[in-house]
């Protein structure tokens, strides 16, 4: 058995095959019809092995890198931006609505870190106290909030929504459809890609190399980045899968390099069957695809910033990571996927405690310390203004408490991070925090007053995308009278 120190995740050949490789080959299936196995059969191949790191340096100028942070089970942003009732008469009773609405879920009022938007509805407004690196980002210029986003086919009034007068998103409130209908922002028809491998394919001519893919996961297969050309590329945070027994195969002479050259070269043997050919092809793409990206990590640049050691935290510390290679890789363009679960939280939302301490605290708790961290590295590595994070979720949840935490809602509340954002300001507008009033469908579930189109359109013009091209990315963008919401400059 060998002690060597272990760099990467490990696997077994059925979990690498099944990781690995699909994530080589992109997410819409290894075998889906009989011209796209003849075309990974016709893969060169890596007999020669990976290729070192050609290029070094900074990221050049015009380097650029979008991070979704998907909140898998519907953030209660509810408890995330609070009216606090500090300013003008006409606010003073806003806190208290928001207090009856919510009972027991209902943060103290002097527990909420004030913030200060530089316009204003003729409400105050305050965060939740487990986000203080997000209060300070957001302090700084850093951080924008962007109010009552959601899926939406056209935009919607109560009225019409009640009517069923506008064409409305399939199964609202549905964790399943609504995830996939966030990620790829067309409700309305069945769609194949991710607006962001939309993205990517569009974009990805700013790569001056194949090698590995711009679009990376590094929480598994994901709607977002599925594209018709450009495939997303799973890695875990410790860096890409290796087949068992390949973590050193650059060594000639032990028995991991033995092993390593043995299943490379027999993956890499001309096949004389469709099948055996196109599998063949893909599964030694990927174990090449591995070492390479193995081998550009370890040589990039050491991010000294200190992520915590948390789910979220050693996530974006990977993408951190990525990014700082991403010149050894000749990637000007990277679109990252991360995600954090546990927020579907009908019954455990307090735990026998306060919301200011319970399960939905500590979850906003490991996002804040976890982006703030991400956001020292990217200026550690001087392009702060090069990469933006945003979030997205499944959907809102109930303004109203059903006693033990809240259920699922519509529109809510997101964060973006950056140099590059327009920070210190709320976008986009707030609904009317009351409920059966009238941005409320029933139980305070806010029917959106921006559309994820819209998020996702204001993204994708400061990453590139022209306004000629946006369409291709967001097809319903017309419907809605603003593509750009300003938050990014």
């Amino acid at each position: 058995m060998s002690n060597r120190k272990k760099t990467a995740p490990e696997v077994s050949r059925r979990e690498f095959f099944g990781s690995a490789c699909c994530a080589a080959v992109g997410a819409t299936g290894l075998l889906s019809t009989l011209g796209s196995l003849r075309l990974m059969g016709a893969v060169a191949s890596p007999a020669n092995g990976p290729q070192p790191p050609s290029r070094a340096g900074a990221h050049p100028s015009d380097y650029k890198a979008l991070v979704c942070l998907f909140l898998n089970g519907g953030n209660d942003a509810n408890n995330l931006l609070v009216p606090m009732g500090a300013g003008a008469a006409t606010d003073a009773a806003s806190y208290e609505a928001y207090r009856t609405a919510r009972s027991n879920l209902a943060l103290r009022r002097d527990s909420l870190l004030p913030i200060a938007p530089r316009t204003s509805d003729g409400r105050t407004w305050g965060l939740h106290p487990a986000v203080t690196e997000l209060k300070s980002l957001f302090d700084s210029g850093k951080t924008a909030l962007v109010a009552n986003v959601g899926t939406l086919v056209y935009p919607t009034t109560k009225a019409q929504y009640t009517a069923r007068s506008v064409p409305l998103p399939p199964q609202l409130f549905s964790h399943s459809d609504q995830q996939v209908q966030w990620q790829h922002s067309v409700p309305d028809k069945p769609t194949a890609t991710g607006w962001g491998g939309r993205v990517a394919d569009l974009l990805n001519a700013f790569n001056s190399s194949e090698q590995i893919s711009m679009s990376i996961s590094i929480a598994g297969k994901n709607t977002f980045q599925v594209g018709s050309t450009v495939s997303q590329y799973a890695v875990g945070t410790g860096g890409a899968t290796n087949l068992t027994g390949t973590t050193t195969s650059t060594n000639p002479t032990n028995l991991d390099g033995i092993r390593y050259r043995a299943q490379r070269d027999l993956f890499g043997q001309p096949q004389s069957g469709l099948f055996e050919a196109a599998f063949g092809s893909a599964s030694s793409e990927a174990i090449v695809s591995a070492e390479l990206l193995n081998s550009v990590l370890a040589a990039s640049t050491t991010i000294r910033t200190a992520f915590p050691a948390t789910s979220a935290g050693n996530q974006l510390r990977m993408a951190a990571r990525l990014i700082a290679a991403a010149p050894n890789l000749g990637l000007k363009r990277q679109i990252f996927f991360v995600q954090l679960g546990g927020w579907d939280l009908h019954a455990g939302q307090l735990v026998n405690t306060s919301p200011e301490t319970g399960t939905h605290a500590g979850l906003l708790s490991q996002i804040s310390q976890a982006v703030s961290a991400f956001h020292a590295a990217t200026t550690e590595l001087g392009i702060e203004n090069q990469v933006t994070t945003f979030t997205a979720s499944d959907f809102g949840r109930t303004f109203r408490s059903n006693g033990d935490g809240s259920d699922h809602g519509w529109g809510s509340h997101h964060f973006v991070v950056g140099g590059a954002v327009r920070g210190g300001e709320l976008y986009g507008r707030m609904p009317a925090l009351s409920i059966n009033g009238p941005d409320d469908t029933g139980l305070g579930r806010w029917i959106p007053t921006t559309s994820v189109d819209q998020y996702a359109a204001t993204l994708a013009t400061w990453f590139g995308v022209s306004a000629t091209d946006l369409p291709v990315v967001l097809p319903n963008i017309g419907r809605f009278s603003r593509a750009n919401l300003g938050f990014l400059g």
